[in-house]
C-alpha cells in the first residue's frame, strides 16, 4: 500500500505544477551546518533540509519529534504520547547515530546516546537545518547518519508575540516571545509553556500518563567594531508520567539546557575566526525512586576560515570534558571523559565545478585516536543539472550507558562506518526542483541489544543500501513537495532486518495561501518494521491537517487536526499513537 500511496504522491506532485505559470525566485536560503560556515542552500554538496519558521508555525507540531516524522528516510520510534521517550533513525543508521545540535552545540548525552527530541518545544526553534549522511569529520562522534541542527529564535527587528492553545487529551499551552535589534547588538527571550493529561500509552494498558513541560530561550549579542560577543541559553524541564515494565504508573523529572558563549571575530576581510564556549546539561531523575541519569558537558570550539579566489580554508581545534553518572537498582556509575580533536577543512569552487574535503583527528580518553574524513564533489552539467558525490569515514564512542548500564558492556568497541552518496539534482527554474540520493552506509561493529545475553554486543557489520526521490514545486500561491525512499538496513553476517527501521516511505506535503490564510496537508506513508522479540509493525498512512487563519493585522487562529484519518498504528512495539485529536491556538503577534 505505501509504495502506491507514494508512486501516486510523485505522479499528483509532478503533474500539477503544469498548470501554473512560473513567477520569480525565492529569497537565498543560507545554511551553516553542512560545512560549519555560512553557504547558500544550493551550494551545498550534501543533501540538506531546511525546516523554516513558517513552516514550523504552519504544523502546530508539539515538539521537536512531530516536525521530523513527515520526512522521508527518517524513521521515528515513539513510547506513546507526549514526553515519552523518543528516536530518531535517520537513513536506516542506529538511533544514537543522529547527531543533535542546538544553536551549533551538541545536545546528545553521554549517558543514554540519543537526544531527548521529544522535549524540544517548537515555539523555541527559528529553523531546522538537516543534513543528511556522516559528518564526524566536522562533528566529532555520533554524526553516522546526520545531523540536526536546531537555530533558536533570534530578533531580527522589534517584535512581541503571544499566544494561548488548547486541545485533545485536556491539552493546554501558551507562548511569549519578543526582542529587538540595532547596530550595536540585538536581544531575544522566548518562554513556552506546555500540559497535557495525555492518553494512554501502553496498547495493554487502559492508564493515561500526562506530561509538562516549560521552555525558555534566552539570546544577547553586543557588537564591538568587527567582533561580536553573544551569549545564549536554552533549557527545557518537566515532568513525565509513564508505565513501568509491570505496567505500574511512574514519573521522572527532567531537564536539558545548552549555554553557550561566542565570540566572532573579523580578522580581515577575508579571515574571521569563532570561539564557542559552552556547558550542556541533561538530567533525569526517578520519584519513586533514588534512580537518576546524568550528564554534564563543557566544551571548546574554535576555528578560523580564510577566504582565498577560489578556496575557503577552515580549521580549528575541539575541548570536550564530561561527566555521565547513573543510579538504576542499586547499582550505577560515575564517568569523567576528555576529547581533543583538531580538523581542517577546504570548500573549493571554480567553474561548474565544487569540492568539499575535511579532515579530522580526535584523542579520546577512552577510545584512542580516530581519524575521520568526508570528500565530496560536484558537477554543473547544464541546463539545469548538478552531478554530486560524496564518500565519508565516521565513528560513534560507546557511551557510558552503553558500557556500565543495564546490559552494558565495558569490552565494547567504537562503532566506525564507511558511506558513499551519489545524487542528482534538476532544477530548470525557480520552481521547481527535483533530487536522486543513492547511499550505502557500511556500518563496522555496530552496538545492538542481544535478548539471548541481556548485553550489547558489536555485531560484525551492518549493511545499510537506500534511494531517495524528493520533488518539490514553489508556485505563487501554493507548494508541493513530495518524497519517495526505499531503504534495505541489515546484519551483514545474519541478513536480519534492523529493528524499527521501514523499507519503504514516501511524504506528501501541500501548502496553499489563500489571501491572508494559509493551509496545509501532509501525508506520510510508512512500511512495516521489525522489532524486539520478532514482532512486526504493520505499515500506516498518517495524514494531518493545519490552518492559519488572520483574523487582523497581528492576531491569528491556528488549528491542527492530528491523524485525520484515524489510523491505528504503532513506530515501537506495545505503544501506542495518537488517535484523531485537534488542537488550536490563538496567538498575537506585533512588530
Amino acid at each position: 500500500m505505501t509504495i502506491r500511496f507514494a508512486s501516486v504522491a510523485i505522479a499528483l506532485a509532478i503533474a500539477l505544477p503544469q498548470y501554473v505559470n512560473a513567477d520569480s525566485a525565492p529569497g537565498e536560503t543560507i545554511v551553516v551546518t553542512a560545512t560549519r560556515t555560512e553557504i547558500p542552500l544550493r551550494d551545498a554538496i550534501v543533501p540538506v533540509t531546511v525546516i523554516s519558521r513558517e513552516d514550523i508555525e504552519l504544523s502546530l507540531a508539539n515538539d521537536l519529534a512531530e516536525l521530523l516524522r513527515f520526512q522521508a528516510g527518517i524513521d521515528i520510534g515513539r513510547n506513546g504520547g507526549p514526553g515519552q521517550a523518543t528516536s530518531i533513525f535517520m537513513r536506516g543508521t542506529e538511533s544514537n547515530h543522529t547527531l543533535v545540535l542546538i544553536d551549533g552545540v551538541r545536545m546528545n548525552p553521554g549517558t543514554l546516546g540519543g537526544a531527548a527530541i521529544q522535549h524540544i518545544a517548537p515555539e523555541m526553534i527559528e529553523r531546522i537545518e538537516i543534513v543528511k549522511g556522516a559528518r564526524s569529520a566536522l562533528f566529532g562522534t555520533d554524526a553516522i547518519g546526520g545531523v540536526i541542527n536546531i537555530i533558536t529564535r533570534r530578533a531580527e527587528s522589534a517584535y512581541f508575540e503571544t499566544g494561548l492553545g488548547a486541545g485533545s487529551f485536556d491539552s493546554r499551552s501558551g507562548v511569549i516571545s519578543g526582542g529587538n535589534r540595532s547596530e550595536q547588538g540585538d536581544f531575544s527571550m522566548s518562554l513556552s509553556y506546555q500540559d497535557t493529561d495525555g492518553f494512554a500509552p501502553r496498547t495493554d494498558s487502559d492508564i493515561e500518563r500526562g506530561y509538562d513541560n516549560l521552555s525558555m530561550n534566552l539570546y544577547g549579542a553586543r557588537r564591538f567594531g568587527s567582533s561580536e560577543i553573544s551569549l545564549r541559553h536554552w533549557q527545557t524541564e518537566g515532568n513525565v508520567e509513564y508505565l513501568d515494565f509491570f505496567l505500574t504508573p511512574v514519573d521522572q523529572d527532567f531537564k536539558n539546557a545548552t549555554t553557550a558563549l561566542q565570540l566572532d571575530n573579523a580578522i580581515s576581510e577575508r579571515g574571521s575566526s569563532k570561539l564557542i564556549a559552552s556547558f550542556m546539561q541533561d538530567d533525569i531523575t526517578q520519584n519513586q525512586s533514588d534512580d537518576f541519569v546524568k550528564s554534564e558537558r563543557l566544551s571548546l570550539d574554535w576555528q578560523y576560515s580564510h577566504a582565498f579566489d577560489a578556496h575557503t580554508l577552515t580549521g580549528g581545534l575541539f575541548f570536550v570534558d564530561e561527566n555521565a553518572s547513573s543510579l538504576s537498582f542499586g547499582s550505577g556509575f560515575d564517568e569523567d571523559t576528555e576529547v581533543r580533536a583538531a580538523f581542517i577543512q577546504d570548500q573549493w569552487t571554480h567553474d561548474r565545478h565544487k569540492a568539499f574535503v575535511a579532515l579530522r583527528l580526535t584523542d579520546h580518553e577512552t577510545f584512542g585516536n580516530h581519524t575521520t574524513w568526508n570528500a565530496e564533489y560536484a558537477y554543473e552539467l547544464g541546463a539545469g543539472w548538478t552531478l554530486n558525490a560524496g564518500l565519508g569515514h565516521a565513528f560513534r564512542a560507546p557511551d557510558a550507558t552503553d558500557r556500565f548500564g543495564f546490559g552494558g558492556n565495558p569490552d565494547l568497541d567504537p562503532e566506525r562506518a564507511d558511506e558513499a552518496q551519489l545524487g542528482f539534482r534538476f532544477e530548470p527554474g525557480n520552481r521547481h526542483s527535483l533530487d536522486i540520493e543513492l547511499y550505502a552506509n557500511d556500518v563496522d561493529d555496530l552496538i545492538e541489544f542481544d535478548l539471548e545475553t541481556f548485553t550489547l554486543r558489536n555485531i560484525a557489520r551492518a549493511e545499510i543500501r537506500g534511494a531517495q526521490v524528493a520533488y518539490e514545486y514553489r508556485g505563487a500561491s501554493f507548494t508541493i513537495h513530495a518524497e519517495v525512499t526505499r531503504q534495505r538496513a541489515e546484519d551483514a553476517d545474519t541478513g536480519a532486518r534492523l529493528l524499527r527501521r521501514a523499507e519503504e516511505s514516501g511524504s506528501l506535503t501541500y501548502t496553499q495561501d489563500i489571501g491572508a490564510h494559509r493551509m496545509g496537508l501532509s501525508l506520510f506513508a510508512s512500511g512495516d518494521r521489525e522489532d524486539f522479540g520478532g514482532v512486526r509493525l504493520d505499515g500506516y498512512v498518517l495524514a494531518n491537517l493545519t490552518a492559519q487563519f488572520r483574523l487582523g493585522d497581528a492576531l491569528s487562529l491556528h488549528a491542527r487536526l492530528e491523524n485525520l484519518l484515524d489510523t491505528d498504528y504503532q513506530t515501537a512495539a506495545g505503544f501506542r499513537m495518537q488517535e484523531r485529536s485537534g488542537f488550536v491556538e490563538m496567538k498575537y503577534h506585533w512588530n
